[in-house]
């Protein structure tokens, strides 16, 4: 079965407005035959009338009429559909798929999501919690547009990975504790620990920071989420790793954050196709390079 054709649609609703053929014609700028060879091509294809005709007067059939409403609805559809994927090719709306880590969401990601939503209101940003292999992975397969992952991390084929941020790594410790001007691998890992789930690239640093200093401590408990970390740090559960990022609020008062020695620092990257990247993508990488940092 044959479907119909939206520019004879367009030429039945304009004979319906205008009451013409021939102002059809002048409006749509088609040829007179032409509007009467779309008229017999949709009434053949409905197999009835859709429009009466008597002494120069035009005017719908009843079947007629339900077909000009139907049609206006998806004319108007499909110019919608146009706009709304015109805006998206000019960058001014669209959808962008972000894989992050809790910790870039936790204080970094915000920022930049503020800062877009300002210049950019029309950029939908869907963020997903995910580690940076993930990350990685969904770029390659075309299911995310950007990623926040750790470094460094092994070259993937027709993915771009570039240095976005250096934030020092500090201990996190309860303000009730006595402890020295400087947190070493010796002195922490003999108090009770809350550290970063294995599987994470914070989790390897920190064992390595742990590992040059000789020790190799065994964790309280191990969490993903940085909020939940400095909740139990604040309790007087344990003491912590995480990263401090220039400008992230201060710790909770029950909170005390010292510097490591040796320092210890975290590298974030931004990660993306190699290739056809659309202007919204576009967008939220300028967003996010105005928050790296050295």
């Amino acid at each position: 079965m044959r479907e119909i054709n939206l520019d004879r649609l367009r030429t039945l609703v304009a004979i319906a407005d205008h009451g013409s053929f021939a102002e059809a014609a002048r409006v749509l700028h088609l040829a007179p035959p032409t509007i009467s060879l779309h008229i017999a091509d949709l009434e053949e294809r409905i197999g009835a009338a859709l429009l009466s005709r008597k002494r120069g007067q035009i005017w719908p059939t009843t079947i007629g009429e339900t077909l000009i409403e139907r049609a206006r609805r998806l004319l108007a559809d499909a110019e919608q559909a146009l706009e709304d994927v015109q805006r998206q090719v000019q960058g001014l709306a669209g959808r962008v798929r972000l894989g992050a880590s809790t910790g870039a969401i936790a204080h970094l990601l915000p920022q930049a999501l503020e800062v877009l939503g300002q210049d950019h209101p029309g950029i939908d940003v869907q963020v997903e919690v995910l580690t940076s292999q993930d990350t990685l992975a969904r770029l390659s397969e075309g299911t995310l547009d950007v990623g926040l992952v750790a470094l460094p991390q092994t070259p993937v084929a027709r993915l771009v990975v570039q240095p976005w941020r250096r934030d020092p790594v500090m201990a996190f410790l309860p303000s009730g504790w006595r402890s020295p001007a400087q947190v070493t691998p010796e002195w922490l890992a003999a108090q009770p620990l809350i550290l970063n789930d294995a599987g994470t690239r914070l989790s390897h640093l920190t064992q390595e920071w742990f590992a040059g200093g000789g020790q190799r401590p065994a964790p309280r408990i191990q969490l993903n989420y940085n909020d939940a970390i400095k909740s139990l740090v604040a309790a007087g559960y344990g003491a912590t790793l995480l990263p401090h990022e220039q400008g992230a609020p201060l710790p909770d008062p029950r909170v005390q954050m010292l510097p490591l020695r040796p320092a210890l620092w975290r590298q974030l990257g931004i990660a993306h196709r190699a290739e056809n990247i659309e202007r919204p993508t576009q967008h939220v990488l300028d967003v996010l390079w105005r928050f790296s940092l050295d």
